[in-house]
């Protein structure tokens, strides 16, 4: 298939490409390098031999965009291009409104005049906001999103099934992510936050290798087995195989169909702080402070669906996510 994939350069986004190849698809990146890196395609060449077609383009620009997918045929738009540091867009809401809901209205329009039918969207579990149960399945109701990364991802995946529910010959695939961690195995792709990392595992490897002095644990007070919050922590790469895997519902014209992707185990921050001490032999200075507001005590996945529906299981230990996340830090520096 000939799949386009947007915000190509991205974490997740490098991951899926390289799946994709391994599975022989054809790939149409774009990306506006906002936040990443086009070295990105040289590693991804390194990894798989292939190259893509590359165009660095902003999503939000209509006429450039259909300028470049005239020239092909796309069978399938994968959808990771947006912004998604959750604190920088509470500082910056505006910001993220219009990157990531009028790029996404601007790619919908696009798609329907080169006659693209099919989507696969990255979606977030932010969406449940403080769930109303756990493990979470795809039924649990949407929750009250805290910060307006959470809110775009809301309502973009109601853009998407409004815009199905008037177009029926159009396929749509929500994949709701958990906490995605680690690196290719291969330490050439991987997670490189701009600024202060503000998500676990990224902060935990600057401070193992000397960029932070130590890492602040936000509440040890939850209900939870050491008081410490517990996410769902995904390997990049499963999660990268999940959307592959997910093609396939797209070929069965699924209409609109929606999908966790998660391990279904809870993992509490000291339990990533001690299994990265164990798998790579590095201690790592930790503060316990108050909690962030917003912050919920539990939150993982029920992923029976993906994998009764096209045969998806996250495959990944937490050692691993552990053990290549290191892997690739420490080859930066």
């Amino acid at each position: 298939m000939n799949i386009l994939v947007t915000g190509a350069t991205g974490f997740i986004a490098s991951h899926t490409i390289v799946e994709l190849q391994n599975e022989n698809h054809t790939i149409i990146g774009i990306d506006n390098l906002c936040n990443s890196s086009a070295d990105t395609l040289d590693n991804i060449k390194k990894i798989t031999g292939k190259d893509i077609d590359f165009y660095e383009c902003d999503i939000r620009d209509t006429d450039k965009l259909k300028d470049v997918l005239s020239k092909y045929k796309i069978d399938c738009c994968i959808h990771f291009a947006g912004l998604k540091a959750v604190g920088e867009s509470v500082a910056k809401p505006v910001e993220y409104y219009d990157n990531n809901i009028a790029g996404t209205l601007s790619l919908l329009k696009v798609l329907k005049e080169i006659d693209c039918k099919n989507i696969i969207f990255s979606s977030s579990a932010t969406i449940y906001g403080t769930p109303a149960f756990v493990p979470i399945t795809e039924e649990c109701p949407k929750g009250i999103c805290t910060n307006p990364y959470g809110w775009t991802k809301h309502m973009i995946e109601q853009i998407l099934i409004d815009t199905q529910n008037a177009n029926k010959d159009m396929n749509v695939v929500i994949l709701r992510y958990f906490n995605p961690i680690g690196a290719h195995p291969s330490g050439l792709i991987g997670e490189k936050p701009n600024g202060i990392p503000n998500n676990l595992m990224p902060y935990i490897t600057q401070v193992a290798c000397g960029i932070r002095e130590k890492l602040f644990v936000y509440g040890n007070d939850y209900d939870t087995p050491d008081g410490t919050g517990v996410r769902d922590y995904i390997h990049v790469v499963d999660l990268a195989r999940g959307h592959v895997k997910a093609l396939a519902a797209i070929e069965k014209n699924c209409g609109v169909d929606i999908f966790n992707l998660g391990t279904g185990h809870g993992y509490s921050v000291l339990d990533v702080i001690n299994t990265f001490e164990k798998v790579n032999n590095i201690k790592i200075p930790y503060e316990i402070v108050a909690r962030r507001p917003g912050d919920i005590a539990s939150c993982y996945a029920d992923p029976e669906k993906a994998k009764r529906v096209f045969g998806w299981v996250a495959q990944y230990s937490l050692s691993d996510m552990c053990r290549d996340s290191w892997n690739y830090q420490h080859r930066l520096f």
